[in-house]
């Protein structure tokens, strides 16, 4: 059955603040613009080669050639293909590092005045950071010379979150969802025959599990976003209200924020032993090896879960994190091109190859990703993930962004990023929430 997504949903999802993711790790200070008001300074992939093609640079967060993500391998094709089709005219050279290290070495590139050409990003602050300065290009009039614009689901709604005073300064590629991942097996053999749908029906599934000899929750606090993932959560569940915080008009020490943290601490205790220094992969390959029942995840790692172990699949069952009052942490990565790239005409020809139906068919029926345009794509060959990812958006009343993306600043993001990691390695509460409260003390409410 052809399968076509719903403009309504989407359009939702994307005008909503998102996430994310998955592009981040550990989030670095805001970068030097590179020389963005002159032309002096080249970007990486400026110089044509001897025979006349312009050589152009994209910037990403996983190894093309190692990886067994499978949206990672639909962007290899994707590379491939475009290298192909205008041989003798463009060529992309791609530079990769791991998701962790990916915004510090892109950092880098852009204070030593080597922005790559085109960058994925993802909305929020982390994209913040490549506006304000000038490093990232508008992008309005590409997207709206030839009707681009409009093949995306919503339109220009698909943009609010790359939308900076009336300008579009990325394109995102697909959306995800952060849900919660289970065993079915494993549940069935805890006698856990419905989901929880709220706190305490999450904690009796966990005590159920570990009854049954079975890790209830895999989760990584090496790679901090993903611990503060949760973190945001339970922090929107009990109704903190971010915008409050960040006007001085609420605190990080209120009992609202307090109560959350005491739920991360709580579920815990039933977390994989080795969660302190588990890396993101290490803690989603718990999972997909049958090592823990359950992975508080973004949609995204159905590709990285079904690409390791295609087999794990078809035990491989999705829920909405319970007690939100059906709201749904949301994200899209997005592309930036260079402000200062010297073949602007050659990057949007490449980033036109990741939304084009081609690409878009592969994020859904492959890369179990939901797409951003208005490409049909047939559901029998998606994972099977993915309908279960599209029952918790179309149960969804609203979306939100990850906790460390949705603050006033990256750095901000990253201070509860790494409270949230010292309460889980035994700072009490109070006491780790009150590095965040001094840090917005400090940098963000004297401001």
């Amino acid at each position: 059955m052809k399968k076509k997504v719903l403009s309504v949903l989407l359009s939702a999802a994307m005008v909503a603040s998102m996430l994310v993711g998955c592009g981040g790790g550990d989030t670095p200070a805001a970068p030097a613009a590179d020389n963005a008001g002159s032309q002096d300074t080249a970007s990486a992939g400026d110089e044509a080669g001897g025979d006349g093609v312009q050589e152009i640079t994209w910037m990403f967060w996983d190894d093309l050639n190692a990886t067994e993500d499978l949206i990672s391998i639909g962007y290899r094709d994707t590379v491939e293909r475009f290298n192909k089709d205008y041989a003798g005219k463009y060529h992309v050279n791609v530079v990769t590092t791991n998701l962790e290290e990916y915004y510090a070495k892109l950092n880098a590139l852009v204070a030593a005045g080597e922005t790559p050409d085109c960058f994925i990003v993802s909305p929020g602050p982390n994209l913040d950071v490549y506006v304000d300065p000038g490093v990232a290009a508008d992008l309005t009039d590409y997207l709206k010379a030839d009707g681009w614009l409009d093949t995306f689901n919503g339109g220009e709604g698909a943009f609010s979150q790359q939308t900076y005073d009336g300008k579009i300064y990325a394109v995102p590629l697909n959306i995800a969802a952060a849900c919660v991942f289970y065993n079915t097996e494993m549940f069935e053999k805890a006698g856990i025959t419905t989901m929880p749908t709220d706190w305490q029906g999450m904690l009796d599934a966990c005590e159920k599990l570990q009854g049954a000899g079975y890790t209830p929750l895999t989760i990584s606090a090496g790679t901090a976003w993903c611990l503060s993932m949760l973190a945001g959560y339970l922090c929107d569940s009990e109704g903190v209200d971010l915008a409050a915080i960040d006007s001085g008009n609420a605190s990080w020490l209120d009992s609202n924020v307090v109560n959350a943290t005491n739920k991360l601490v709580e579920i815990s205790k039933y977390f994989q032993p080795t969660a302190a220094g588990d890396t993101n992969d290490v803690a989603t390959a718990n999972f997909y090896n049958e090592e823990a029942a359950m992975l508080i995840q973004g949609s995204w790692a159905i590709a990285q879960i079904n690409g390791a172990n295609p087999e794990f699949e078809d035990k491989c069952g999705v829920f909405a994190f319970p007690g939100t009052d059906g709201r749904v942490i949301a994200k899209s990565d997005s592309l930036a091109m260079s402000a200062n790239t010297a073949h602007p005409e050659a990057v949007i020809a490449f980033m036109k190859y990741f939304t084009d139906d081609t690409a878009q068919k592969y994020t859904a029926e492959v890369g179990g990703k939901i797409p951003v345009t208005t490409v049909e794509y047939d559901a029998s060959k998606a994972p099977a993930q993915l309908e279960y990812v599209m029952d918790v958006f179309g149960n969804a009343k609203s979306t939100f962004g990850f906790y460390n993306e949705s603050m006033a600043t990256t750095e901000a993001g990253a201070c509860f990023d790494d409270a949230m990691v010292a309460i889980y390695l035994g700072t009490p509460v109070e006491e780790g929430l009150a590095t965040v409260e001094d840090f917005y003390k400090n940098n963000v409410w004297n401001k």
